[in-house]
């Protein structure tokens, strides 16, 4: 959730001029002020920029702005918390000082407010996601600059697990999510070394595959959801904890056994499985480089060059330098230059985003091989990629690219 940070000990009429100047700021055609109530504003950020512009703009309308930038429903709602917060015995002030510290690994802090106030533990956040403190281990979902995971992540969640937190509660982030779904979904614990550490705590305190995620959300299956958000690793661990498998989960995760069990012998869909979920499988099993599998689909009549939810599989394939992948897809006749829906980009951009956007340290060599296939397979060498300093500046890049920019 991209919500603004609230002091400490705000001041309610600091908000409210705040709101009089969003007004006036909006009256002399401020662009960063447009740009809020687009992002903000329910009624108003749907107009066309011509017609916002000449849009009434009221005290009102300001104050909604300020409260969705924070997180929260209405000006009433937030105006609470903000007045509640000026107070340092207040139910929501103790539990904005419990989240602190659950988010800064502060066991010692939090260890004395649950002894001093034992009902923080079934408490919620009055933001819109309602979340538990439990939930705030998720780093997912709740206000930006609280999505952090300390390095003793399961050790504060062991704490509130063994003062009585709920393992399987649901916020209100995502359609729905609990503590589970939101730690195998979210890059924080990943990044911090304890997401599969996290996910262990909270299974052996009960937590529930089936209620991770909203039953609408990729199909309600957690595994879905974690290939869906770039969690490739946390979707394989879920499937070896024993998560559902669906015909597209199990394509994401590279289990071929399970993939073949959704045919039948003369390799029609059982009705176990539907072609949709054959599609997003498929998508992601190149997303991922999971070889076999994009064989075996592509066997079963996916088409190469099929756009699903905007993209084919040589988009995905580019874009995390799956090498082999991208090889069989060009061998089927993948075409190279048809645009994904979302960005208009080929699957060369596609691997050049994925060059630029890799982790530092992360090794490369993947991304030159392929941009080396591509351009070799006919695809086009945009102008943004001859314009980038980035490439220009790699020999190794240059090279792959050589075809066009020579």
């Amino acid at each position: 959730m991209d919500a603004k940070e609230v002091p400490t000990r705000p001041n309610l009429e600091q908000y409210k001029k705040q709101a009089k100047d969003l007004v006036n700021s909006y009256r002399s055609g401020d662009a960063g002020t447009l740009q809020r109530i687009k992002q903000h504003h329910p009624r108003l950020g749907k107009l066309p920029d011509a017609e916002l512009r000449g849009a009434p703009v009221t005290l009102a309308d300001a104050q909604l702005i300020l409260t969705r930038e924070h997180g929260f429903e209405s000006w009433p709602r937030f105006a609470k918390h903000v007045e509640a917060l000026s107070l340092t015995s207040s139910p929501t002030s103790r539990f904005e000082s419990a989240v602190d510290a659950v988010v800064a690994g502060d066991m010692a802090t939090l260890e004395r407010l649950l002894r001093e106030n034992p009902e923080l533990i079934r408490a919620r956040s009055t933001r819109r996601h309602g979340s538990t403190l439990l939930l705030y281990v998720g780093a997912n979902g709740v206000e930006d600059y609280r999505q952090r995971s300390p390095k003793n992540a399961v050790n504060i969640a062991e704490m509130l697990l063994r003062a009585g937190a709920d393992v399987n509660a649901v916020g209100e982030m995502y359609g729905g999510s609990t503590t589970l779904g939101l730690v195998a979904t979210s890059i924080h614990p990943l990044r911090s070394g304890v997401q599969e550490a996290l996910i262990d705590t909270l299974l052996a305190h009960g937590a529930s595959f089936d209620v991770a995620v909203a039953p609408d959300y990729t199909a309600g299956s957690i595994i879905n959801a974690c290939l869906a958000n770039g969690r490739g690793e946390a979707a394989g661990y879920l499937a070896k904890r024993g998560a559902r498998l669906d015909l597209e989960g199990a394509a994401g995760v590279g289990r071929l056994d399970v993939v073949k069990s959704f045919f039948n012998d003369d390799g029609s869909l059982k009705t176990n499985a539907t072609r949709e979920q054959m599609k997003s499988g498929f998508n992601w099993a190149c997303e991922y480089g999971r070889l076999d599998v994009v064989d075996f689909l592509l066997q079963r009549g996916i088409s190469v060059g099929e756009r699903h939810r905007g993209e084919t599989g040589l988009h995905w394939a580019a874009h995390g330098a799956h090498v082999e992948v991208v090889k069989l897809l060009l061998e089927r006749k993948a075409p190279v230059d048809v645009e994904d829906e979302r960005w208009s980009g080929i699957p060369l951009q596609w691997a050049f985003h994925g060059w630029l956007d890799r982790s530092p340290g992360t090794i490369s060599d993947g991304y030159y091989e392929v941009a080396a296939l591509l351009v070799a397979a006919g695809s086009e060498v945009t102008p943004e990629l001859l314009a980038s300093e980035k490439v220009r500046a790699d020999p190794r890049m240059v090279a792959a690219l050589s075809k066009r920019l020579g």
